[in-house]
């Protein structure tokens, strides 16, 4: 990696996009002649802007991301004072940004926007899916301020005390991941000049455990809870649940007890619930192994259907195995093909690990494939009324395209 200084900074190595000064380093990669040319023309052209009073201030903090093989991204900072860890991984949606940052499924990991502008339409309460943010810390290219009148992201994320890296070149920290793999890295948030050592930042890495925390545990529900006051009754299995999951089985009327995620199956039949949703959440599906066990003593006891690690849960709780994908599907543009209908559709989805689909046993057919990587996407069981999806029926963000899947399992089942 080569670091080089400049007057200005460059999203895209273009002239034209040469769109604001920054002070600190600007991170360039690739054939060192035109790295040496790009260098020149930064130098050469001095860019002036009207700076407000708030930008001033942020200045004044300092942010450093670290790679696991020690590559360093640097830009401006916002949020508290210090360096937290977690596994580094992307999203490519180009909006649903208050949504990502509070997905249960994000916790433990650095939380990072593709697209260029984040926080454009700023925030609000009905738009969280949990209770908090749960990504560990945000990254983006521009942070954006918000129109009049709405509560900006920029103020979500300090009150917060979210760790957050801005005024960085994003593209290149997902060209890293993507070539590199998801892994290990830490952020730290300091004084301008006064970046940590890279021995502190190694060390933050070192002490990242990612595949091996359970986080389910962190995120689920400590009591039932229970929400809305429809015609069938549907016990969820909360590994981390997103709010919209909640309210789209309400929507379609449903009361819905969200349980908590070790809840025994001995408890959950006493409830006598018409089925059981098995809901997205975060970490490594293998840490798992109670709720597969509980998932499987319910197998033929009453219609399933799992979202994302819920998915997962189902081909475990059948002796199917998962694995990790090398950077993840996580944005809201995933192509997606019914298997039986040959229809595709556009999905939202969120996740680290894929189902195994030579693992599968003879009565789980795979349903629905990825069309990028041909992941297994979706699954349903031969005889029994047990159906799961990788991807996010409910969306949020995102197209709900896929909510007719809900629509389709819940009509199964008796009234």
């Amino acid at each position: 990696m080569v670091h080089w200084r400049s007057t200005g900074w460059s999203r895209s190595f273009t002239i034209a996009h040469l769109t604001r000064p920054t002070s600190g380093r600007v991170f360039f990669y690739g054939d060192g002649q035109i790295l040496g040319e790009a260098v020149k023309v930064l130098e050469a052209i001095q860019v002036t802007t009207d700076v407000p009073h708030q930008a001033v201030a942020e200045q004044e903090l300092a942010a450093t991301l670290m790679m696991a093989d020690g590559t360093c991204f640097e830009g401006r900072g916002l949020g508290p004072l210090c360096a937290v860890n977690g596994e580094m991984i992307f999203t490519t949606a180009m909006s649903g940004y208050q949504e990502a940052l509070t997905d249960p499924s994000y916790r433990g990991q650095l939380l990072m926007f593709t697209y260029p502008l984040v926080g454009n339409y700023g925030t609000t309460p009905g738009r969280a899916q949990s209770h908090e943010v749960q990504a560990r810390a945000a990254i983006v290219n521009t942070l954006s301020p918000s129109w009049d009148g709405q509560s900006s992201l920029h103020d979500y994320l300090l009150d917060r005390s979210i760790p957050t890296l801005y005024d960085v070149d994003t593209r290149a920290i997902a060209r890293w991941v993507r070539t590199h793999g998801a892994m290990p890295a830490a952020l730290s948030v300091h004084l301008p000049g006064r970046p940590p050592s890279g021995h502190a930042l190694r060390a933050a890495i070192q002490s990242c455990t990612y595949d091996a925390t359970d986080f389910i545990g962190e995120t689920t529900v400590t009591s039932p809870e229970i929400h809305g006051h429809g015609r069938r009754s549907i016990a969820l299995l909360d590994c981390g649940n997103k709010h919209s999951v909640t309210q789209e089985l309400m929507r379609r009327d449903a009361t819905v007890t969200i349980l908590p995620a070790r809840t025994s199956a001995a408890d959950i039949l006493k409830l006598a619930p018409d089925g059981v949703v098995i809901s997205n959440g975060p970490g490594n599906p293998a840490l798992a192994g109670s709720i597969a066990q509980t998932v499987r003593q319910l197998y033929g006891a009453m219609p399933l259907f799992g979202i994302c690690l819920g998915h997962q849960l189902l081909a475990l709780a059948a002796g199917g195995r998962t694995f990790k994908l090398k950077f993840g599907h996580r944005g809201a543009n995933h192509p997606v093909e019914d298997c039986e209908s040959g229809q595709s559709f556009i999905t939202t989805q969120n996740h680290g690990f894929a189902v195994d689909p030579a693992s599968l046993p003879d009565d789980l057919l795979v349903s629905h494939r990825n069309l990028n990587d041909g992941t297994v996407e979706g699954l349903r069981h031969r005889t029994l009324p047990i159906c799961s999806v990788q991807f996010h029926p409910e969306g949020a963000p995102g197209p709900k395209d896929a909510g007719v899947l809900l629509d389709r399992w819940l009509a199964a089942i008796p009234a």
